[in-house]
C-alpha cells in the first residue's frame, strides 16, 4: 500500500478539526457515477481526508459511495476519518427549505451528518428544480440572511452539521452575518489564489475567528496565476508550479480545495507541507497582477436584488 501523506489540521471556531487540504468535486461534464466513485476512492487511498461537495455539483452520491467503499476495503477504518463539506444551493436558500435540503444532501451521501455545511452564495432563487444551463436571472429573489442563518444554526443544533459556514461572502456581508448570528460561521470559502490574493478578507476573517478556505487555488477563467514569478520560484525550489501556488495559500493561514483526478497530480498536490517559501518569494508573489476569475455575474439583473457585480461583493473587488 502506498505511503499516505499526513495533511495538517486546523481547529475551527466550532471546536472541530478540519484537514487544511481538501479534494473538490465540482466538474463538468460529470463522470459516470461508478467512474467518479473510483476516482474518489483513489483520492482517499492517496491520503485525502477532506472532501468538498455541494448540491449543485451532483457529486454527493459518488462521494458517499466512495467513503463506503473505502471503509469496506479497509483504506479507512470509519466515516469519522473523513471530513465532508457540502453546500446549500440558492434555490433552497429560504428559511423553511434549509433543513430539508441538508437532509436531501445527507440522503445522497448516505451519511448521518456533514462535517461542514455552507451557504453556497449570499443569493436566493425561486424555490423549485434548478437547471444551471437554463437559468433565468429574474429567478433571483431577495436573500433573507437572518432567516437562512437561523435555519443553518438549527441544522447544527440537531447534529446534522458539525460546523456551519458560508461561501462567497464579502467582508461586509460577513460582518452583517456576525451581528445576527448566535453560532458564528466557522468557514468562509472563497476564490483565492496568487492572482486573487484576498488580503483584506484574510485579515478581516482572522480578526473575527472565521477560517478562510480557498477554492480555485490555481486560478479560474484564465486569471493569470501562472506567472513567470511562480515559474521562477518553482524552478529554484525544484517544485511544480501548482505546488508553489498551493504552498503560498497554506502559508497565508487558509485551507485549500484542490481538484485533480489524475493520480500523479493528486499525489503532488499533497506534497506541499514539508518545505517553505522564503520571505523574498512571498514579496515577489505580492507583485503578481490581481484579477478575480469568477464574479457572480450570473446573479445580476436590473430588476433583481443585485443590479451590479459591485453589489454582490460590496465593492470589494
Amino acid at each position: 500500500m502506498m505511503e499516505v501523506v499526513h495533511v495538517p489540521e486546523i481547529v475551527l471556531n466550532s471546536g472541530y478539526k478540519m484537514p487544511v487540504l481538501g479534494m473538490g468535486t465540482a466538474t463538468y461534464p460529470i463522470p459516470r457515477i461508478d467512474e467518479f466513485t473510483s476516482i474518489l476512492v483513489d483520492a482517499i487511498e492517496t491520503g485525502y481526508r477532506h472532501f468538498d461537495t455541494a448540491a449543485l455539483y451532483d457529486s454527493e452520491e459518488a462521494l458517499g459511495r466512495a467513503v463506503a467503499e473505502a471503509i469496506e476495503r479497509g483504506i479507512i477504518k470509519s466515516r469519522q476519518e473523513v471530513f465532508i463539506a457540502s453546500k446549500l444551493w440558492c434555490n433552497d436558500a429560504h428559511p423553511q427549505l434549509v433543513l430539508p435540503a441538508l437532509k436531501s444532501t445527507l440522503g445522497k451521501l448516505g451519511l448521518d451528518f456533514a462535517d461542514l455545511y455552507l451557504i453556497h452564495w449570499p443569493v436566493s432563487m425561486k424555490p423549485g428544480p434548478f437547471d444551471f444551463f437554463n437559468f433565468k436571472k429574474e429567478d433571483v429573489v431577495p436573500f433573507d440572511m437572518k432567516g437562512v442563518w437561523k435555519a443553518m444554526e438549527e441544522c447544527c443544533n440537531l447534529g446534522l452539521a458539525k460546523s456551519i459556514g458560508v461561501s462567497n461572502f464579502s467582508c461586509t456581508k460577513l460582518s452583517q452575518l456576525l451581528q445576527i448570528a448566535t453560532t458564528p460561521p466557522a468557514v468562509n470559502q472563497v476564490e483565492m489564489n496568487v492572482a486573487w490574493q484576498q488580503q483584506k478578507l484574510l485579515e478581516f476573517c482572522k480578526e473575527k475567528g472565521v477560517h478562510v478556505s480557498a477554492y480555485s487555488p490555481l486560478g479560474s477563467n484564465g486569471a493569470s496565476w501562472n506567472s513567470p514569478i511562480i515559474n521562477d520560484i518553482a524552478t529554484s525550489k525544484q517544485k511544480t508550479i501548482p505546488q508553489v501556488a498551493l504552498r503560498w495559500i497554506y502559508e497565508q493561514g487558509a485551507s485549500v480545495i484542490v481538484k485533480s483526478f489524475n493520480k500523479e497530480r493528486m499525489k503532488q498536490n499533497l506534497e506541499v507541507f514539508d518545505w517553505e517559501l522564503s520571505t523574498e518569494d512571498k514579496i515577489r508573489i505580492r507583485d503578481i497582477p490581481q484579477r478575480k476569475g469568477y464574479n457572480g455575474e450570473m446573479f445580476i439583473h436590473p430588476n433583481g436584488p443585485y443590479k451590479s457585480v459591485d453589489e454582490i461583493w460590496d465593492e470589494e473587488i
